[in-house]
């Protein structure tokens, strides 16, 4: 965010259950996150935009662009899990967040901007959060999906199979992935600065046929503006 901060105005949401937000577990639904969604993007009088999630978040994005597409201009939808199967079945245990927080540390130390939100988070809610993506069979809602999405993985991820990658290849889907390879279940922090090049490319893209022109370059191309 802080990145492009000068070129963008950007915002953050704490979804229910995490952060500062309410944390009553009634709403940990993918659904009901969509309509927090929207009701912020009410509030604050935005009508279309890109959005930006993260498993959890690239979720309810991807779901947003079908419910609401005129709202949704292009979704980048990190580490998603189109089905349960891509999910490591430990975290879906209904266990406590400080006994799933290994699985995302898994051979790297943690993360400083992860680990502050920890004490934050409602109880269970990383388990709660995983069972209701899984209930979902997100395959469907890709074909649905009008807007250029964008689904990066971690080739290193031990938490949402990067394998998935592999399913946009050969359907007929409005979307593709990329996979940086040494990324693991945070490619916007393992790998920073090429995650950032290729947000700002994709920000470009208008329609969803321009989506084959991305590429993961060793050295992207100096952008003027």
């Amino acid at each position: 965010m802080e990145d492009f901060s000068g070129e963008y105005r950007t915002y953050a949401l704490d979804l229910w259950g995490f952060g500062d937000s309410d944390h009553r577990q009634e709403q940990y639904e993918v659904d009901n996150y969509v309509e927090l969604m929207l009701a912020l993007m009410d509030e604050l009088g935005i009508d279309r935009a890109p959005i930006v999630g993260h498993t959890l978040g690239a979720a309810v994005a991807t779901r947003l662009a079908t419910s609401y597409p005129e709202r949704v201009s292009k979704v980048l939808a990190t580490c998603l899990p189109l089905t349960a199967e891509a999910i490591n079945h430990k975290l879906l245990a209904a266990e406590t967040n400080d006994a799933l927080a290994p699985l995302f540390w898994h051979r790297q130390r943690p993360y400083p901007e992860v680990e502050m939100g920890l004490d934050k988070m409602a109880h269970n809610i990383v388990a709660l959060t995983i069972q209701a993506v899984a209930k979902l069979d997100l395959r469907d809602t890709l074909y649905a999906v009008n807007a250029p999405l964008l689904a990066v993985y971690g080739g290193k991820d031990n938490v949402i199979s990067p394998d998935q990658a592999k399913e946009m290849e050969y359907q007929l889907y409005a979307a593709r992935s990329i996979v940086l390879a040494n990324s693991r279940h945070f490619p916007m922090l393992d790998e920073t600065a090429k995650f950032g090049r290729l947000l700002r490319d994709f920000l470009d893209i208008e329609t969803p046929s321009e989506l084959e022109e991305l590429r993961i370059k060793k050295e992207w191309r100096r952008r003027t503006r």
